[in-house]
């Protein structure tokens, strides 16, 4: 039986994608949760927060619980336990295991990669980082990977409350965080690897000139970053429950926090404000946009009034193509050609 065709549904892989931030990226990100409505009601812990896809693993032979300690959803995620999960999985899929290396730390973006390859997307996140080398860009290691798994919608944003379960890219993922993973993996449909394989795989990026290096090396390093309801920060300098960025914020780290001169231009703090600030004749549509520029997202028109209704989303463009954003998968890119970034683009603006 295939690993994408289980019969019920735990957490439909466009949840995760179609969360924007409202009132300006100053809401939280929204989308299916991860327990039922009575579950909820429960305080929710590293250890039980995704007890629904706990469930599910178990059940269909990925994971098991531990002797004495239940499913033991905060405790770190073993290489043993890794690896038989995508035993599990190749089983199913009829190919081979990927090795997991025998080390006694697993992070994030060590969990990441070996599930994309897993999955037989290894060649893709490797083009991916190789792209972005090329370009100039000074990705992370494992920008390519963090790329494609979160394309695909495999890891979980926390919202409002619960953001200090949030995990940074570097940190010991925890077995609930792989559960879900591992969930949203086994109820995917078959289409979403083929989808992802061939946006991805014709991932490019221009030439860039030394301004647009300058901001994107900035953006590019924030990779996997988690989406934070008012962050600006990778730490909790602004008093907020966790470091991240929500989608303005994201921009203000961009080019505000880290004191590029063209971030003075920038003034307001919202999506909103940060469109409207300039005049409706420097208004860039979406044929024209370029490498840095910021991108502004909702139900406003070219010709509207910006407002904390109608622009709702914000991102920076990495090419006319493509951009990069904080959403429901932390900072990640998406097509700007096709999706719901080009289906709710209102306008660009240009600060370089």
């Amino acid at each position: 039986m295939s690993v994408w065709s289980t019969a019920s549904r735990f957490c439909p892989r466009t949840s995760g994608w179609r969360r924007l931030c409202a009132s300006a990226c100053l809401l939280a990100a929204i989308g299916a949760g991860p327990l039922s409505a009575s579950a909820s009601a429960r305080k929710l812990t590293a250890a039980n927060w995704d007890a629904a896809a706990q469930r599910l693993v178990v059940g269909n032979g990925l994971m098991s619980d531990q002797e004495g300690a239940g499913f033991a959803g905060a405790s770190p995620l073993s290489a043993q336990a890794d690896g038989a999960a995508l035993t599990a999985i190749a089983a199913r899929e009829h190919s081979e295991p990927v090795a997991v290396p025998g080390s006694a730390s697993i992070t994030v973006v060590g969990f990441d990669a070996s599930l994309i390859d897993q999955l037989g997307l290894g060649e893709v996140a490797e083009h991916v980082q190789q792209t972005a080398a090329a370009a100039g860009l000074n990705p992370p290691g494992y920008f390519g990977s963090e790329v494609v798994a979160r394309y695909l919608g495999l890891d979980y944003e926390h919202p409002v409350g619960e953001q200090t379960l949030d995990l940074y890219p570097w940190n010991q993922i925890t077995r609930a965080e792989a559960a879900h993973s591992f969930a949203v993996a086994l109820e995917s449909d078959a289409w979403a690897l083929s989808a992802a394989r061939e946006a991805l795989s014709s991932f490019a990026l221009p030439r860039y000139t030394g301004p647009q290096l300058q901001v994107l090396r900035i953006a590019v390093s924030k990779i996997g970053m988690p989406y934070v309801w008012g962050g600006t920060t990778d730490g909790t300098e602004d008093g907020l429950e966790h470091g991240g960025y929500d989608c303005s914020g994201f921009a203000w780290r961009v080019y505000k926090v880290s004191g590029l001169r063209w971030g003075r231009k920038i003034l307001g703090r919202t999506a909103a404000q940060q469109a409207g600030e300039i005049p409706k004749s420097a208004r860039i549509p979406l044929g024209g946009v370029q490498p840095g520029d910021l991108l502004f997202f909702g139900s406003a028109h070219f010709g509207s009034k910006a407002t904390e209704a109608n622009v709702i989303h914000e991102g920076i463009a990495l090419s006319a193509e493509w951009a990069i954003h904080s959403s429901g998968q932390g900072v990640y890119l998406q097509p700007l050609t096709s999706g719901w970034l080009a289906e709710s683009f209102t306008w660009a603006r240009r600060v370089l």
